[in-house]
């Protein structure tokens, strides 16, 4: 009788290459080459609901996120840190202001009586009086403190690059707010936890609800399952990398001064450009 002959080899291999593209046509793999996977899970693929596809579903930098969800948390929501930051730019504002009134605008000789100050009195008579200078009489007037100022080109030098900072930071607050506001809208929307309710919830419950819409919404697209010690490797690795560094003696944090010997000094250049 006759029997079929088996397939040849080169069939067999064009069924098997049809299987496969019919198999990627179904699923996409999800792969960010700058974020780095736990052993054994970079090849997981992962199917993204539709609740949160549009905001958190492929969040590429884990660490900053999870950094500012406990921050968010931390700093007791939008509000406290919305005005942390306005403070900060206020605070700014005053010093720059005032340190230019001390500078220009105060009359030392006559505010430490180095100069006698002469005071009218009834009689017609002047005479000097050493022991009573008040503040208003050691202020110069408007007009003297604006000559004062434009007289002194470092001070002007010094103005224009404080401006410029301030704008720049200014800058940054507004970058800052937006990322609040998403995170305020994460907490909301995802977490269900509402703003004036924040300070009810612990860190623990926060955690607790990160792991639960994990489950739900694949939110993390690197593990299918997310733990507290993954939250909190997360949050605490530019610290934890840090640490290492300077245990492995990788970092130069020690050097000699002259009569004072070795010193160990961490600077905000090395540690965040290493």
């Amino acid at each position: 009788d006759l029997t079929p002959a088996p397939p040849a080899p080169r069939q067999r291999r064009a069924r098997g290459s049809a299987a496969a593209m019919a198999t990627q046509s179904e699923y996409r793999r999800l792969e960010d080459p700058e974020e780095d996977s736990p052993p054994g899970e970079e090849e997981l693929l992962l199917h993204v609901t539709e609740g949160l596809r549009d905001s958190w579903h492929h969040i590429k930098n884990l660490d900053s996120f999870f950094t500012k969800i406990y921050h968010y948390h931390q700093k007791n929501g939008f509000a406290c840190m919305m005005l942390s930051d306005v403070f900060e730019l206020v605070q700014f504002l005053f010093v720059v202001t005032f340190t230019t009134f001390l500078l220009c605008c105060v009359d030392y000789d006559i505010l430490f009586a180095n100069r006698p100050l002469n005071h009218s009195h009834t009689g017609g008579a002047a005479a000097p009086d050493r022991s009573k200078v008040t503040l208003p009489d050691a202020v110069l007037p408007a007009p003297q403190c604006a000559q004062s100022i434009r007289a002194s080109g470092w001070i002007i030098f010094l103005l224009v690059m404080a401006a410029v900072f301030w704008l720049y930071r200014l800058v940054k607050v507004l970058c800052r707010l937006l990322g609040y506001w998403e995170i305020r809208a994460f907490y909301t929307r995802a977490l269900g936890i509402p703003s004036e309710g924040l300070r009810d919830y612990s860190w623990q419950e926060v955690q607790a609800r990160l792991i639960s819409l994990q489950r739900r919404q694949q939110m993390c697209v690197h593990k299918r399952e997310l733990t507290e010690l993954d939250i909190y490797h997360r949050i605490l690795r530019f610290q934890n990398y840090t640490v290492a560094m300077v245990n492995k003696s990788l970092l130069p944090l020690r050097f000699r001064l002259p009569l004072l010997g070795p010193v160990v000094f961490l600077t905000q250049g090395l540690k965040y450009n290493r």
